[in-house]
């Protein structure tokens, strides 16, 4: 094997200009979703409102993902990212009106927070279209020999931007208030858009133009179905992540429990994403495709363990370092995964299976976060996220060892493959 580039995938320029629009977008929907769960915390104090942001977002984001993934397959790539970017500013600029204190004054208390969900929910149907589109114009823009090195510096990317958008936004509420702060994801969203026109159209992979939607979504689904790799890699996930949402309760636990306001939670809510984030700039010297599938299972066994361990934690360090270290391991978790996806998928059928992907695990945080929301309801806080760290190491130990193909995975040669 070659001596691995580290950099190899940004010495292409479009693919840079494709990070910074990336950034800005993950920077902005973060901080967004983080400002929308502590405003809607502070109208309802109900830990159940907080879930049902999740499901109002994720409800039309599965119902949507199939279809959205056919058109993705059918469509021009750059122009459609266009089009969701755009309308995404308008629903960041919608909530800003929302949140202003004078906009809203003469609306109830109701009108204000049921519209809140209306936008999350037209959102939720964008986020259907932005995962397809953005996972299938990456394969356009480096070369097919750059893909494992292109999929960890994306996720670094969509980390760091998570990193700095929730830490932001958390610091922009104690500043200068939840509407200013939606106003600044407007204009980060606008400039998203107009970098994202510094890259050029690119082709239409998909040789079956006008192919009916139901032949269209069928090949997609018996694809994903065939491959038990990708199957169970994405199920394990789906799984692990949906019972270990404790992350939608941070406003709870920085409130009521570790008692430290805004500019805590706003490091509670830092601290996976920069565990996750420095895991995959050494992810960028030290690939992972050697033993792939068992260093899966470890990472996902070792977040179920930090999840409880914050879950069980009264001291701010203890569980700023058990979030920290989630994030660690979440992000060995991802870079294994993308780099699956990346080296199996067939490039006209990329929208497709990334809308699988994003049902079995982009939606899978605010399913999380519903159930987080809802167990907290019925069983405490503190139980609810024991309880969830623990079924993901069930979760973990039964895929072991009843799923040998993914335990057994091994992409060295995928990788040498793609190197040549």
């Amino acid at each position: 094997m070659n001596k691995v580039d580290p950099y190899a995938s940004l010495r292409y320029k479009e693919f840079s200009i494709f990070l910074l629009v990336r950034f800005a977008l993950v920077f902005g929907w973060s901080m967004q979703f983080l400002i929308l769960e502590y405003e809607v915390y502070e109208l309802t104090n109900s830990k159940l409102a907080i879930g049902i942001i999740g499901l109002m977002e994720v409800i039309p984001a599965v119902s949507m993902a199939l279809f959205a993934g056919h058109i993705v397959d059918q469509k021009e790539k750059r122009n459609l990212l266009a089009l969701c970017i755009g309308l995404f500013s308008l629903i960041s600029l919608g909530l800003y009106f929302l949140t202003n204190r004078d906009f809203v004054a003469n609306w109830n208390y109701n009108s204000v927070l049921y519209s809140i969900y209306a936008l999350v929910f037209f959102g939720g149907i964008l986020r259907s279209f932005f995962g397809p589109t953005i996972f299938s114009l990456v394969a356009l823009i480096v070369p097919k020999n750059l893909y494992t090195n292109a999929a960890t510096w994306n996720s670094s990317t969509w980390q760091l931007a998570k990193i700095l958008g929730v830490s932001t936004g958390g610091f922009f509420i104690g500043w200068f208030g939840v509407d200013s702060s939606l106003l600044v994801v407007f204009s980060i969203v606008i400039f998203s858009l107009v970098l994202l026109f510094s890259i050029k159209k690119k082709p239409i992979m998909n040789k079956k133009i006008g192919e009916p939607v139901i032949e269209s979504l069928k090949e997609g689904i018996q694809f994903v179905r065939n491959s038990k790799v990708i199957l169970g890699a994405l199920t394990l996930d789906m799984i692990s992540v949906l019972f270990g949402g404790a992350i939608a309760l941070l406003p709870v636990f920085a409130k009521d429990i570790l008692k430290v306001g805004p500019e805590g939670f706003g490091f509670l809510s830092a601290a996976p994403a920069i565990g996750a984030f420095l895991t995959m700039l050494i992810t960028a010297y030290i690939p992972v495709s050697k033993n792939a599938g068992m260093k899966l299972l470890v990472a996902i066994f070792g977040f179920g363990v930090c999840i409880i361990v914050f879950g069980l934690s009264e001291l701010f360090w203890v569980s700023l370092l058990a979030l920290f270290f989630s994030g660690v391991t979440d992000g060995v978790s991802m870079v294994i995964r993308q780099t699956i996806l990346q080296l199996k998928t067939p490039d006209h059928m990329r929208g497709r299976v990334a809308s699988v992907n994003s049902i079995f695990v982009g939606s899978s945080n605010e399913l999380g976060a519903f159930e987080s929301g809802l167990t907290a309801k019925l069983m405490g806080t503190v139980t609810a996220v024991v309880f969830g760290g623990t079924m993901t190491l069930i979760t973990v130990l039964t895929t072991g060892i009843f799923n040998p193909t993914l335990r057994k995975l091994d992409l060295t040669e995928d990788f040498e493959n793609q190197e040549k």
